[in-house]
């Protein structure tokens, strides 16, 4: 297959490749068996898989549904390079995973000879229009491609079905250090809030803001434009409507020594904040508390 047709073909998206892949293979190696399914244990993960990260809680789920209504859609797989009579998951290793907790002997599969190129290709095409790749995963998958292959980003969005400044976007991402990485893969932060970081003065002090004040996209971008001080300044914020009890209290202290009282609880303990206008009442405190 030339290269121009290749691209041609999977710019189509997903929907036309499986379409492709449910037709009966022409050649003879592509048919395993008459049913289509070979045993579980002939079939191995892609090592240049770009998803990485499979939820234990999402697998047992998936496994139990497999127990109870089998694999509604089949394996893609294809000739193992390494051993012979076996088979290398082209897509659907999240099916193959949760198919080994359900106790499967053997599993459906399609199977298509084709090159490392275009079983990456094909990988990254349903993990990303699945949504199944989190943005670390979808932006390396996008790098092999480019490194590998020699992709530019056009040629890239239009492999993938998504525009160039989306994977241009996704690939900044990259360069974020590597805590704010761990925040993307477990969700705490979004690729939107990411994308924030990469010129801020602080990505790792922003990105622990982010999460702490549930800020929004908009609010860190804004924030990421001010340098690191004036950041810090935000954070002044006014406090919370106190309930009535402890604004009875503060009522109840200042009016028993003439100040201001206010205050703060938090998760551990708390402070009481006494204000006082002149030097005179500072000295009237002290000697209150000295008694």
């Amino acid at each position: 297959m030339s290269e121009d047709l290749s691209r041609k073909r999977l710019g189509r998206g997903l929907a036309a490749l499986i379409g492709e892949m449910d037709r009966p293979a022409v050649a003879e190696k592509e048919t395993p068996r008459a049913d289509g399914k070979v045993p579980i244990e002939f079939v191995s993960p892609n090592p240049r898989n770009p998803r990485r990260h499979f939820g234990d809680a999402e697998l047992t789920d998936l496994a139990q549904s497999i127990r109870e209504h089998g694999i509604v859609q089949p394996v893609v797989v294809r000739p193992s390079p390494a051993r012979q009579g076996h088979f290398e998951i082209i897509a659907g290793e999240r099916r193959w995973r949760a198919s080994q907790r359900a106790g499967l002997v053997d599993i459906p599969v399609i199977v298509r000879d084709v090159n490392d190129r275009t079983a990456l290709e094909l990988a990254i095409i349903e993990n990303v229009q699945r949504a199944d790749l989190n943005p670390v995963e979808e932006a390396l998958g996008y790098q092999q491609l480019i490194d590998e292959h020699s992709y530019s980003q056009a040629d890239l969005g239009q492999v993938i079905g998504k525009s160039r400044s989306h994977v241009a976007n996704t690939l900044r991402l990259l360069k974020l250090p590597d805590v704010i990485r761990d925040m993307l893969v477990d969700g705490a932060l979004s690729a939107g809030h990411a994308r924030t970081l990469v010129t801020a003065a602080d990505p790792a002090g922003l990105a622990k803001r982010i999460v702490e004040d549930g800020l929004s996209v908009r609010q860190a971008e804004a924030l990421a434009q001010m340098p690191v001080a004036a950041q810090r300044e935000t954070r002044r914020v006014a406090p919370a409507e106190k309930d009535a009890d402890t604004q009875a209290l503060e009522k109840l202290l200042s009016d028993t020594i003439g100040m201001k009282v206010a205050i703060a609880h938090k998760d551990r303990g708390g402070e009481v904040r006494v204000s006082y206008r002149t030097l005179e009442q500072l000295d009237d405190l002290c000697r209150r508390l000295k008694q």
